[in-house]
């Protein structure tokens, strides 16, 4: 292992050794009880959680609102140097305050005191010393124990800022819990995802229909099909009998026919289509559809109403190309 990686090794055992020093706070009655205590000030807000800190405590802060507002806990980042120049106006006596900050003497953040005493509401501190200013002025002390940072001057935030990082975490996923937040609500919050996608998109968001549909009678010879299924680029043709669904002609029905007779296009689509194929309705979701095709080995769905009409088809191409599978 040469120096760089060594290096580098060293660091993440420091953070680890943080960590698990976090860990161990729990087993303190009192930390445990304020631990507590913040989880059932914030579950019981009225309003947000106003997130503030400064520095490299400011960037965990943003993250821990990030984490908050995507698993239901209402929050805002408040910057403490903004806060004093008129963006205090966002504060709310229905509010809770969470302040980040390892020396729990920041300069920048006391003047923020008076302004959320004045509006009646609690602060909580999440920091490394609890002789501070700001943890005799916090209504709820969430203090971690840092013996040193990463940084081998012991300057650099670094294993302080992981801790509160993880008390962050930790608080928004207690909370998470207390709600019963679930999986469809966190996919509202994110549905541009993976996760959103699986579990809010349905067939009907994203099948073609109407006039990109491609359908033929069952007394239409093939090579009007075959115009179609080119025309409309979807690999098959739907076939109907009167108003109804009877079938399906795909790039493998074409295949078996071709093995059978050279020449194909006066035949009729009818001797062509595989009979009662597989149909969903639009409220069915796209992963399910998905799981549909791969279950049958088929790559089209057809999808239609309860008296066999069509409204569209699906194409697996479509579901893995929006990150499905």
């Amino acid at each position: 292992m040469d120096i760089n990686t060594e290096n580098g090794k060293a660091v993440v055992n420091k953070e680890k050794k943080a960590i698990l020093s976090l860990e161990k706070r729990f087993t303190d009655e009192k930390f445990s009880r304020n631990f507590s205590k913040t989880v059932e000030l914030i579950y019981k807000c009225k309003g947000k959680v106003v997130v503030t800190g400064i520095g490299k405590s400011g960037i965990i802060a943003q993250k821990i609102v990030s984490t908050f507002n995507s698993t239901g806990t209402y929050s805002i980042f408040l910057h403490p140097a903004d806060s004093i120049h008129g963006d205090a106006g966002i504060i709310r006596k229905e509010d809770v305050a969470l302040v980040i900050s390892k020396s729990g003497d920041t300069n920048e953040i006391r003047p923020l005191l008076p302004i959320f005493k004045g509006f009646g509401i609690k602060i909580i501190l999440i920091t490394s010393n609890a002789d501070s200013y700001l943890a005799k002025n916090s209504d709820v002390l969430l203090d971690f124990e840092i013996i040193s940072e990463a940084c081998p001057y012991n300057l650099a935030p670094t294993s302080s800022t992981t801790a509160a990082l993880v008390l962050g975490d930790a608080l928004a996923i207690a909370l998470l819990k207390k709600r019963g937040f679930s999986k469809e609500e966190f996919a509202m919050f994110h549905p541009g995802g993976a996760l959103g996608k699986r579990l809010l998109l349905k067939v009907n968001d994203v099948m073609a229909k109407g006039n990109e549909l491609p359908v033929v009678n069952e007394t239409d010879n093939m090579k009007k099909a075959l115009y179609i299924i080119s025309n409309k680029r979807l690999g098959c043709a739907v076939v109907m009998n009167k108003y109804k669904i009877t079938g399906i002609i795909t790039d493998g029905d074409l295949r078996r026919a071709l093995e059978k007779n050279d020449n194909i296009s006066d035949m009729y689509a009818k001797d062509i289509m595989s009979a009662n194929p597989k149909m969903i309705s639009t409220d069915t979701f796209a992963v399910n559809a998905l799981e549909i095709m791969e279950k049958n080995k088929i790559t089209q769905l057809i999808i239609s109403d309860d008296e066999k009409k069509p409204d569209g088809i699906i194409h697996i191409h479509t579901l893995v190309e929006l990150g499905l599978k």
